[in-house]
């Protein structure tokens, strides 16, 4: 029986933030802590970072060490999960070189995860840049390198997982057995899948500045909470009856909040149940449902914050763990590199039986 094989990681481009650990670093450090699997890789895609921001290089130099303090301060663990950087690994490159025979330009064209992000930043009008156009067979790469057979990924990122499946059984028709079929591994509930920005946006975004990060400080947080998180824009009054769908604060406790909350913070209520039936019937102000949701977040920040605090003054130790997992990931990358070139019989000087080859290949020739 096989091995059972996570791969999961993240683009370094700034810090990390609540969207991120509600999405995928909360599951991460579940799964790592399951027992259920016999490897946990997480890549930090610089590579693909740079597709696009290529003229932007130092930003994802500088994010890396943000990125991998992050991942430690909410308990990812070093001994049990290997972090490694993707431009590290010069097996990447050629097996997406050797993918790119695998998948058309119109294909490619056609994911709906490539056209949406694609509109996102805004390509359709300055022109896209080709590295970020064959991005998806690069995660093919990634995917199959280390022969993952579960890959966390939001429902928005099926379309990039169906694409690697297309190269893996496409490369095995033609080459015989040689890469493993990965396979989705979506959020379970709802407050999983997708966490607003505080202004109510469908997504977190530094460049919006409705992020909650990480590391930010308690003043910062509270100052998102207060200042910019979107409620019901029809909750004029106290009195006034609330709307809960739409209502960002109400989504962030549902994604963040429990029964223990309630009886340390905010007595009145049993559950959060209790809480939305007072907020919609009316008689419940915002900025009651804002300082409960404060201290919900701290009681998550706090202990992250000073997890991080601990490492930063240990950057040295930062950079071995980073450097030690590179070191096994390369390991490992090689081998399914090996594995591809002798399946497409391009592994030519692995022994001289070629020269035999050649000769008998000459000798009919000559007949």
């Amino acid at each position: 029986m096989g091995k059972n094989i996570i791969l999961t990681g993240d683009r370094p481009t700034g810090r990390l933030h609540l969207g991120h650990y509600v999405g995928s670093l909360k599951r991460r450090v579940e799964l790592q802590n399951s027992g259920e699997y016999d490897e946990i890789n997480i890549l930090i895609a610089d590579d693909q970072a740079l597709t696009d921001n290529a003229d932007n290089p130092g930003k994802i130099r500088d994010n890396i060490v943000n990125v991998v303090l992050d991942y430690l301060s909410v308990g990812i663990d070093p001994a049990k999960t290997t972090i490694c950087v993707q431009s590290a690994l010069p097996a990447l490159h050629a097996l997406t070189f050797y993918y790119l025979n695998m998948v058309t330009t119109a294909r490619l064209s056609r994911n709906p995860t490539v056209k949406a992000e694609i509109q996102m930043r805004g390509f359709a009008d300055e022109g896209l840049p080709a590295g970020f156009f064959v991005y998806p067979v690069s995660q093919a790469a990634d995917i199959t390198a280390f022969d993952a057979t579960v890959v966390p990924v939001g429902e928005d990122q099926l379309p990039m997982l169906e694409q690697t499946r297309e190269i893996v059984e496409r490369f095995n028709k033609i080459y015989g057995k040689t890469l493993v079929l990965p396979k989705a591994m979506i959020p379970e509930n709802e407050t999983q899948r997708r966490l607003p920005g505080v202004d109510g946006k469908a997504k977190m975004s530094k460049s919006l500045g409705n992020c909650i990060y990480l590391s930010d400080t308690a003043k910062t947080v509270k100052k998102q909470v207060n200042g910019k998180m979107f409620t019901d824009p029809q909750h004029l009054q106290i009195s006034d009856p609330g709307h809960i769908e739409g209502n960002v604060v109400f989504t962030y406790l549902d994604a963040f909040c429990t029964d223990d909350d309630f009886a340390r913070f905010l007595p009145d209520y049993k559950n959060l149940e209790e809480m939305k039936e007072h907020y919609m019937r009316g008689g419940l102000g915002d900025g009651v449902c804002k300082k409960f949701l404060i201290n919900v977040l701290e009681e998550t920040l706090t202990p992250i914050r000073d997890e991080r605090a601990k490492w930063e003054a240990d950057i040295d130790s930062v950079y071995d763990i980073i450097q030690e997992g590179t070191a096994r990931a390369i390991e490992k990358t090689n081998e399914t590199l090996a594995r591809v070139r002798k399946a497409m019989r391009i592994d030519y000087f692995e022994d001289r039986s070629i020269v035999g080859e050649w000769n008998e290949l000459l000798r009919k020739a000559k007949q």
